[in-house]
């Protein structure tokens, strides 16, 4: 913990807020957390927390979410906000959230921008990024297309072209590109970009959601020249953009073949597979919020998987169960946990990436017998 940061208090709003709690722990702060769950880790990670209105489709309501935030800052002097996910569909509310706290991380006009699927596919030609094609209208070849909702997060949005929607869903479509996806973690400060690490990702198709997050590990194992140009085209956006903190991006590479599928203006999925007690990432992204990057990046030893273990039936009433310690966004016993809905996060280390995702897998297998008796 650092002594640096000690009792200082430090706003967070997210559809889950867990993993940026332990980080800002890690680094000294005392988190205060606004998020949709409420779940035991978060609690335990928290110096005080709040489940606020809302749910994964439609996202965290304003009002709410701007009640819990003034119940938990008190009369406490907050050295800001941080924002997860749940906030690219509407950038509008984190420049309302600025007119109360300091945000720690990228203005809702900088949001918008990034997340604006033509003007994003815009500012890559203009800066020689392979991207692919966007378009708004519906496509005449749909298997060569995918459809995404614009500010979506998490994969589960990404559907087939001819998928069936909501009136009021605001969609787009994307052209299909091969490939395996990665990402970069990297940390900006409105000027210039410092690349942390890449990750390999993974889905766990679900229904009409093929894309649905899965799990993520490190390293990727990509070799030094595609990992220079990923950087050096991440960097180039960045500067553009005018990112800050903690972003990353999202690629799709084939051979030497990488597509930029999006970028991410917040600390996302990944952090759990990065953060430790000798680096939280927490405080440099707060650094570089504030204009300072690390003069050397930190660097991180074998591998490292994480993986979200979904129900695969309705748990009608979530077991008292003894979690291992490598669990973490545990549901709370005595819950319903609909088919489909998260159980929990597990993590696993080992000498090699692959080695990481086997253990994760297995873990997931472990975590579903135990909570759902075997059915399913």
């Amino acid at each position: 913990m650092s002594s640096r940061n000690k009792g200082r208090y430090v706003l967070i709003a997210a559809l889950s807020g867990r993993a940026l709690a332990a980080s800002a722990s890690r680094a000294g702060y005392a988190p205060l957390v606004a998020d949709l769950f409420g779940d035991v880790d978060t609690r335990d990670a928290a110096f005080l927390s709040r489940v606020t209105s809302g749910d994964l489709r439609s996202g965290i309501k304003e009002p709410a979410l701007l009640a819990s935030l003034a119940d938990l800052a008190g009369g406490r002097r907050c050295e800001g906000l941080v924002y997860g996910a749940g906030f690219e569909d509407r950038p509008e509310s984190l420049t309302r959230l600025a007119e109360h706290w300091p945000l720690l991380g990228n203005t809702g006009e900088v949001v918008s921008r990034t997340k604006d699927p033509f003007a994003f596919a815009e500012l890559c030609r203009y800066l020689g990024v392979a991207h692919p094609m966007v378009s708004v209208a519906a496509p005449s070849d749909p298997q060569n297309w995918v459809q995404k909702r614009i500010g979506g997060s998490g994969g589960a949005h990404v559907r087939a072209a001819n998928a069936k929607r909501l009136p009021s869903e605001r969609i787009y479509f994307q052209r299909r590109v091969a490939g395996r996806a990665v990402s970069l973690l990297f940390l900006a400060n409105g000027m210039d970009a410092s690349p942390l690490g890449f990750s390999a990702q993974w889905s766990e198709p679900a229904g009409e959601s093929p894309s649905r997050y899965g799990g993520a590990v490190r390293p990727a194992g990509i070799g030094p020249r595609l990992k220079r140009r990923l950087c050096a085209d991440t960097r180039k956006l960045s500067r553009h953009l005018g990112l800050r903190g903690l972003n990353s991006a999202d690629f799709l590479i084939e051979g030497d073949t990488a597509w930029l599928i999006e970028i991410n203006p917040r600390p996302g999925a990944t952090l759990d597979l990065f953060d430790m007690p000798s680096a939280p990432l927490f405080a440099l992204h707060v650094d570089a919020c504030r204009g300072a990057l690390p003069e050397r990046a930190p660097r991180w030893r074998g591998g490292v998987a994480a993986a979200t273990v979904y129900a695969t039936c309705q748990i009608p009433v979530m077991p008292e169960l003894n979690w291992p310690a490598w669990c973490s966004d545990r549901q709370s016993p005595g819950t319903r946990v609909e088919a489909g809905a998260p159980i929990c996060t597990v993590r696993a280390k080992a000498h090699s990436a692959s080695r990481a995702r086997a253990l994760a897998e297995a873990r997931i297998r472990t975590v579903r017998a135990m909570a759902q008796g075997g059915r399913g």
